[in-house]
């Protein structure tokens, strides 16, 4: 078996996109899963954008552990969830990828995941020229 995943857009504009991603663990897990793919969006420039900037990560994670990151040459992890919060980076400018190499695109990985745990994160993301 797998888990079960899905990703629903709630808003996507040439600024800002705004995906929500849930799963629903059998216990298997996910490693460096594709959940945001930059070279299918349209930035401001009517093209890909240059670059992702996180603005807010709302998120229900239930008794395991969900890390978020840019896909570059290595990695860069953003943001590790736990429990249930949000983050909002909007008043420091968001979280800019600032990484080399690769895509740019953001992965999740899950850890510590058991049948019947799950996750509900809403990613609020700025478009880059």
């Amino acid at each position: 078996m797998a888990d079960t995943v899905s990703s629903k857009v709630l808003f996507q504009g040439t600024r800002r996109y705004v995906v929500q991603l849930m799963s629903l663990s059998d216990g298997t897990g996910e490693t460096n899963v594709l959940k945001v793919d930059k070279s299918t969006l349209i930035g401001p420039a009517g093209v890909a954008p240059s670059s992702l900037t996180i603005e807010k990560i709302e998120y229900d994670v239930t008794s395991m552990r969900v890390s978020l990151s840019f896909d570059h040459t290595t990695d860069v992890v953003f943001a590790v969830l736990q429990g249930s919060d949000c983050m909002d980076y909007r008043d420091v400018g968001g979280l800019r990828d600032a990484g080399t190499g690769d895509t740019g695109d953001i992965l999740l990985t899950t850890a510590g995941m058991a049948a019947g745990d799950g996750y509900n994160i809403v990613l609020h993301l700025l478009l880059q020229e």
